[in-house]
């Protein structure tokens, strides 16, 4: 459960799309669909060259692809037969800002954590020279 420093910093952080951080995290949950954002910053490619590259079926390497279209994460156009996919328009900034709210949350833990080990080591000295005198 949250504390009230914790509360405070979630409470004052903006509102989110839930549907938009649902689709994004369920898109790069997978380990494939990281791998395909990987080659995809490198360039475009081919859904045939994709699914080469992951050693899948094109049916596989399409959905995989869907689900990444679905977040914004990639674009696909076809040209004839072919069906190219490049980095699409979504930047994760929302999500990123998302991550990193909690991350404050974590490191105010942390922090306060190391202050309760340091009172703790300061107690432990002070009793041990009481001991020895």
């Amino acid at each position: 459960m949250p504390d009230a420093a914790d509360s405070s910093i979630l409470n004052h952080m903006v509102q989110y799309s839930p549907e938009r951080l649902n689709a994004s995290f369920a898109a790069l949950a997978d380990a494939t669909r990281r791998g395909v954002l990987d080659e995809l910053a490198r360039g475009d490619a081919s859904i045939t060259a994709l699914a080469g590259k992951f050693g899948m079926t094109l049916t596989g390497m399409k959905k995989h692809v869907g689900v990444l279209e679905l977040a914004g994460l990639v674009t696909t156009e076809k040209v004839g037969r072919v069906r190219t996919c490049r980095i699409g328009p979504g930047r994760l900034e929302e999500e990123m800002e998302w991550i990193a709210r909690y991350r404050r949350v974590w490191d105010a833990r942390f922090e306060a954590l190391d202050g309760v080990i340091d009172e703790l080591k300061r107690e432990e000295k002070a009793r041990g020279r009481r001991k020895r005198k």
